[in-house]
């Protein structure tokens, strides 16, 4: 019982922060499809994407998990299943509002904000330690 109300409050404060919550258009970069589902699912009422509010930012989220192997399943399950305890002292309530198919959508948009892998810098054949050999 308790933990029911306690996943409600949470809906509820969560609905109230996406209420003040900055319109997912005006947050640059986001696809008119996913800032929907982002607003009517109440995403924006915890996460921004780069700023902390209640949830880490997206941005922090794709940076964490966006070089693992199995990371959009990952977090496909993490928006419908919750979590616990990842990011700090707040967990995650479970979102069974959100569809495979939404969790899926919002999830694959996330790992588009992990930054791309650094390539290792290029070096010219006179610049090798080899080249410089006599």
């Amino acid at each position: 019982m308790l933990y029911r109300m306690n996943v409600a409050w949470r809906l509820a404060w969560c609905g109230l922060l996406a209420a003040v919550a900055q319109p997912a258009s005006a947050q640059a970069g986001i696809p008119a499809q996913v800032a929907e589902l982002l607003r009517s699912k109440v995403c924006l009422g915890c996460h921004q994407v780069d700023t902390p509010r209640v949830g880490p930012p997206f941005r922090a989220v794709a940076q964490r998990y966006g070089s693992q192997p199995q990371a959009l399943e990952y977090l496909e399950q993490s928006i419908r299943n919750g979590g616990r305890y990842r990011w700090g002292k707040l967990s995650m309530a479970a979102q069974p509002q959100v569809s495979q198919d939404e969790a899926r959508q919002i999830a694959q948009w996330i790992l588009t904000l992990a930054p791309a892998a650094a390539s290792a810098p290029a070096t010219s054949p006179a610049s090798s330690p080899a080249a410089n050999k006599p």
